[in-house]
């Protein structure tokens, strides 16, 4: 008997009980090398854990199962692991579309770092398909899409993004940290690579870094695996297992994060301080219908604009007691943030900067009435 939920494979697979004392959680492996049965006599095919290590290779397969991907791999760091892929499947001289409100990261990664390894980017609003099918070039390698984006909450049609790629010649690679794998699975609308912080909702609980891509095509995935342990930007052990151990409640979690969202949205676009709300859930969001039919639900990250402007913004961070100020997402317990300033701060002065006047939540797992509560005394 086969069995394909969600949440049952996020419990169960790639961690099986262990065969030698039955412990049904995944051991920590917390070792660097592995003895052998005489030179290349392999226990299991692990040698030294920058390669394998069984804690990572449990995480890896559990990913790869919730995405419906062929092959998962962990990293240090969701940098890391846009970093790995980007220098697998491009070199100097390729080209790549990113979106025209990138993460902040991404766009440090492709400005800063590989462009002066040669390779050339364009970053495209991708809510337009016919913008990127005109910024294609012979050269292009791979579209890089993220939806719902990061902070604007933009999104993008996946299946056309990948019909465009492909058409192409090139591949389509999403970044699905803000919809998780509950949420969203890229591959399945044609996409040929995920990426992941796992940092965020996969692992939920503000208590790990940790990276993932996966991919659809093995050969693919043997082509990163290669990069990954050349490279070495692999997840460790512990982090591995905290990982996992996130990964087997997001579910539930993403459940609440998303109900909590829809409430504390709620309360905001009836507000007279509020100037606009961005959230793929609002039935006017101009990406309403696409979100409506290729996620489960919308998300628990939620944005706004301030009438007022950045000061105001910036008070609202300020006053609030519940939502914490802090960087990152997608943890049980709620945090606000000043993008301009703060996780998007490396797009000053670029096309991609964003609004002075926006505030970016992520909405945790809280009781949603004290969340409100905490919005409108910060709103004052």
């Amino acid at each position: 008997m086969t069995f394909d939920g969600f949440e049952t494979l996020a419990i169960h697979a790639g961690q099986e009980a262990d065969a030698e004392t039955g412990a049904v959680v995944v051991p920590i492996y917390q070792t660097s090398t592995y003895a052998q049965d005489g030179v290349g006599g392999l226990r299991g095919g692990y040698e030294y854990s920058r390669t394998a290590n069984p804690t990572r290779t449990a995480l890896e397969e559990c990913l790869a199962a919730l995405e419906s991907g062929a092959r998962g791999l962990a990293f240090a760091s969701g940098m890391a692991a846009e970093d790995t892929l980007l220098r697998t499947i491009a070199g100097p001289g390729d080209h790549v579309i990113i979106p025209g409100d990138a993460y902040g990261g991404t766009f440090r990664l492709f400005s800063k770092v590989l462009e002066r390894w040669g390779l050339e980017w364009d970053a495209v609003d991708q809510t337009d398909p016919a913008a990127v099918r005109r910024a294609m070039r012979p050269s292009t390698v791979a579209v890089w899409t993220e939806s719902p984006t990061n902070p604007l909450l933009n999104i993008t049609d996946i299946e056309t993004m990948a019909e465009i790629a492909h058409d192409g010649g090139a591949l389509l690679v999403v970044d699905n940290t803000f919809a998780s794998p509950y949420l969203q699975r890229p591959l399945l609308l044609g996409a040929d690579a995920v990426v992941h912080s796992t940092t965020k909702y996969v692992g939920g609980h503000s208590d790990v870094v940790g990276g993932a891509l996966v991919v659809a095509d093995p050969e693919l995935g043997e082509r990163i695996a290669f990069h990954q342990n050349t490279m070495g930007a692999v997840a460790g052990p512990f982090d591995a297992w905290l990982t996992l151990r996130g990964a087997k409640t997001l579910g539930v979690r993403m459940d609440r994060h998303c109900s909590n969202a829809e409430k504390v949205v709620e309360a905001l676009a009836g507000h007279p301080a509020v100037r606009e709300v961005l959230y793929p859930g609002l039935p006017d969001h101009p990406g309403h219908k696409v979100a409506e039919r290729q996620m489960r639900a919308f998300g628990g990250m939620v944005s706004f604009r301030l009438r007022d402007g950045e000061e105001a913004a910036l008070r609202v961070c300020d006053r609030a007691r519940l939502f914490t100020l802090g960087e990152s997402l997608g943890g049980v317990e709620s945090l606000i943030e000043h993008p301009a300033r703060m996780t998007h701060a490396s797009t000053a002065g670029s096309p991609l900067e964003v609004p002075a006047d926006l505030v970016r939540l992520s909405v945790g797992i809280e009781s949603a009435d004290d969340l409100v509560a905490d919005l409108l005394a910060a709103l004052g």
